[in-house]
């Protein structure tokens, strides 16, 4: 299964990046990023309308829609890997995981998605965000092939 994740901001050098590609290039196939800005100056209720509709926008047909979102369902990492292994027995071959921008995700984007995840009840950085996503995506790689990467 492919597995992209399309985010809000563009990512400039650092740390999060050097995460972020690090656990990318360990899924195979490789993890595709999508990186959607609006550069129009807009209320923030408007760029968050729009950054939904370019969210949406970027998901391809058919593909299963994971959104990342405070208000989601904390999942543990291997209800992540059974469900993605799920998806994957029954022939989805895209899965695409959405992040919202600095106000968050536009309710648009919230239902439309197969699942809302949450990593906590805390806020973490968008770009931080992206790197733990492609870590879970690894980890859930390694549990569905039995590999001693993750523990219980």
């Amino acid at each position: 299964m492919q597995y992209l994740i399309a985010a809000i901001g563009k990512m400039r050098p650092s740390a999060e990046r050097d995460l972020l590609n690090t656990y990318s290039a360990r899924i195979r196939p490789p993890l595709q990023i999508i990186e959607l800005e609006e550069k129009r100056n807009l209320s923030p209720s408007e760029l968050k309308t729009r950054e939904g509709e370019l969210l949406l926008a970027a998901i391809p047909s058919g593909a299963k829609i994971i959104a990342l979102d405070e208000r989601g369902k904390s999942i543990t990492s291997r209800e992540l890997a059974t469900r993605l292994g799920e998806w994957k027995d029954e022939g989805v071959r895209e899965t695409i995981f959405l992040i919202g921008g600095a106000d968050g995700l536009d309710e648009s984007v919230r239902k439309k998605a197969h699942m809302v995840i949450s990593f906590g009840a805390m806020t973490w950085p968008h770009m931080m965000v992206r790197a733990m996503m492609a870590e879970q995506l690894y980890r859930a790689e390694t549990i569905l092939s039995g590999h001693p990467y993750h523990r219980d």
